[in-house]
């Protein structure tokens, strides 16, 4: 018998299930709420369920495998610590490439003299001065560095050498882009690196967290990370390459999904708290993208299975539309703790909201609360009002937004740092809007009915409520959530099949298909022209919520829909099933003529004949692959080689060779 956990931690739920790997079933599944302030709490809770339903003692147990939506949810929410960028050898207009600009925000970023060519050649020295005199400035301003230099995957001797200059400087956590990714393309492998060193805290956190409850149960096996791609990492290799966890919890949810339906080919949707996570399956696995995830309107360079994520889920913030004649809300991208929820855990809440409704006019800020998630106390590198703000929110605990902000600069704040992820929101959301129509009750249905009512309230450009009822608002919630997660879904379908971005949401036509919930106060015409789009595929729902969600999702669509038994914790049997896999790619170039260059981790090698240079690259990609697999935990290691030489024909007898591409993939048993 092998016995292995496997955890899922997500914004709302934190999962375990106990499998028999051998024996392909599931002994045991738990379930207890994600506590964000302290993650041990969830993590204990779940563990101490599953273990409680297990005859034996814990040094049966011969692994532990952590999945999670947290990273996924940090990307696709903007959450993370501030990260200062070093671009060696890049001018100003890399970020205009790859949104890099956009992801960075209003954290620091410095150009560097230095880089590389494309061939691996120098390009400038590097310019260690300016480097240095950068890093004193910005050590006690950011949580971690991101370095990307020009070609660094062809030679990373630049970057590697800032990644020794700035840890001794600072002592703060450093990514280079070339640990990340062998391809080119420095301003998504520099965006990949900024999105790694944001989640770095975020992660160290969480790993701490399982491995301090495991010590306290006494599971003394190692700890296993599940990656994008769906293959584990050993924890402590995980803690440096967090973005590597970026779509964790989906790719888990996939094995989970093949696990436990036995789907082999099937459209698969995970609900969660923030986001849906779509991807098919085909013959039982899903497709890798070999380009990067696409996580939340990022473009990456993390090698992971083709899924798509939208920010999407039961905990999606609910926002009414305030402007124009109309009315109506909006769903998401950011997630809101349920009003629900945070009402079980501070029952006060509902005091604060009693009081919202008894005042005459209705605020912006009605139903809507904050908490603080600062285990470590108040950061040094926030503003002096943001610390004022943090500290104020620390001792008042969880608060009414208007109490604490009194000001639109004082907001403002507010929001900046829910975004760096040290304060939590709390609002109405389709969880909420769940419990007042009687389909969910698991929490505090009078909190939910509460926020309905307040939201119901609130008033248009026209000032008329926006909706008519609380039950209105509930139903008209749900209606959008139904109607985005169709629209998703057939978005991810026409993607997978080649059709584009979003070929149906940017389609007024083809979106009329499933058309939206009627307003409260004006009913929308019916249209003049109308087209039908369907899905030839069957539905795989899972999630904790998927029961409550997806038969009216599909039934709107007209498919089949199967929610499999353990469909709630499907991300952990994912992550329990998981083994060890590991992909080098190394490179191959001709700078001149009698010349070729392979380009290693640690610097270029030259050869006299493609065939030395094939010998060289082949070699080293192998002893690369076993090595990070071994580093990553695997036995009983599998090599597999690909190769893909790219060679333009001159002639019959001659050929022009462009470069060649040695793959090696290492896969083995966890240990």
């Amino acid at each position: 018998m092998s016995l292995v956990i496997g955890l899922d931690t997500g914004g709302t739920y934190t999962d375990a299930a106990l499998l028999d790997v051998d024996r392909g079933i599931v002994l045991a599944t738990g379930k207890a709420l994600t506590t964000r302030d302290d993650l041990s709490v969830g993590l204990g809770g779940a563990i101490a369920k599953v273990l409680a339903a297990y005859d034996g003692v814990p040094a049966d147990i011969r692994m532990v495998s952590l999945s999670t939506t947290l990273a996924t949810n940090a990307v696709v929410e903007g959450v993370g610590g501030r990260v200062g960028l070093f671009l060696i050898g890049f001018d100003e207009m890399a970020l205009e490439r790859a949104d890099l600009a956009r992801a960075l925000g209003k954290d620091p970023v410095h150009f560097i003299t230095g880089g590389h060519r494309p061939d691996g050649g120098i390009q400038a020295p590097l310019d260690i001065a300016a480097l240095e005199a950068a890093a004193q400035h910005l050590k006690s301003e950011v949580s971690a560095f991101a370095v990307a230099g020009h070609f660094a995957t062809r030679n990373p001797l630049h970057e590697t050498e800032a990644r020794d200059m700035l840890r001794n400087i600072t002592r703060l956590p450093v990514t280079c882009s070339h640990e990340l990714s062998s391809s080119l393309g420095g301003p998504r492998r520099a965006l990949t690196a900024v999105l790694n060193a944001r989640l770095i805290n975020l992660l160290e956190r969480l790993i701490a967290a399982t491995q301090s409850i495991m010590d306290a149960a006494g599971l003394a096996c190692p700890l296993m990370v599940v990656k994008g791609d769906g293959s584990l990492l050993q924890a402590d290799f995980a803690r440096s390459r967090p973005v590597e966890t970026v779509l964790s919890g989906p790719a888990a949810s996939l094995s989970g999904a093949a696990f436990l339906a036995g789907a082999k080919t099937a459209l698969i949707a995970d609900i969660g708290g923030t986001t849906t996570d779509i991807a098919f399956l085909h013959n039982g696995t899903p497709r890798l993208k070999q380009d990067g995830a696409f996580v939340g309107g990022w473009q990456t360079m993390v090698e992971a299975a083709e899924i798509r994520t939208c920010g999407l889920g039961g905990d999606s913030e609910v926002t009414p539309i305030l402007r124009g004649r109309t009315g109506g809300l909006t769903l998401g991208p950011r997630r809101a703790s349920p009003l629900s929820l945070l009402a079980m855990r501070w029952p006060q809440i509902k005091t604060h909201l009693a009081g919202q409704l008894d005042l005459a006019v209705p605020m912006a800020t009605d139903a809507r609360f904050v908490f603080p998630i600062m285990p470590d106390g108040v950061p040094k590198w926030l503003t002096r009002s943001e610390i004022r703000l943090a500290e104020k929110a620390i001792a008042a605990g969880p608060s009414p937004v208007a109490e604490l902000a009194a000001t639109q600069l004082a907001l403002g704040a507010v929001d900046r740092l829910i975004s760096r992820g040290l304060l939590g929101l709390s609002s109405f959301t389709p969880t909420d809007a769940a419990h007042v129509i009687g389909a969910f009750n698991e929490f505090d249905s009078e909190a939910a009915m509460l926020g309905a009512k307040l939201m119901a309230r609130q008033r248009n450009g026209a000032g008329v409520a926006i909706a008519a009822s609380p039950i209105t608002l509930a139903e008209m919630t749900l209606g959008e959530l139904h109607r985005r997660s169709i629209l998703a879904l057939m978005d991810a379908a026409l993607a997978h099949e080649g059709g584009g971005e979003a070929a149906i949401s940017n389609n007024p036509i083809l979106a009329q298909s499933f058309p939206a919930a009627p307003e409260n106060s004006n009913p929308p015409m019916q249209p003049l022209v109308s087209v039908k789009v369907s899905l030839n595929s069957d539905l795989v729902a899972l999630g904790a919520s998927a029961a409550t969600h997806y038969p009216p999702i599909a039934a709107a669509m007209g498919v089949q829909l199967s929610v499999p038994d353990h469909a709630d914790v499907a991300g952990a049997v994912g992550a329990a099933a998981g083994s060890v896999r590991q992909r080098v790619m190394i490179s191959i170039t001709q700078p001149v003529e009698s010349k070729f260059r392979v380009h290693l981790p640690d610097g270029p090698l030259d050869k006299s004949s493609l065939d030395d240079a094939l010998v060289a690259a082949r070699i080293a990609a192998k002893q690369l692959a076993e090595a990070r697999a071994q580093t990553a935990g695997a036995t009983k290691i599998d090599l597999h080689l690909n190769e893909d030489i790219k060679l333009v024909p001159l002639s019959s007898n001659k050929d022009l060779f462009i470069e060649a591409l040695i793959y090696a993939t290492a896969e083995g048993r966890a240990a």
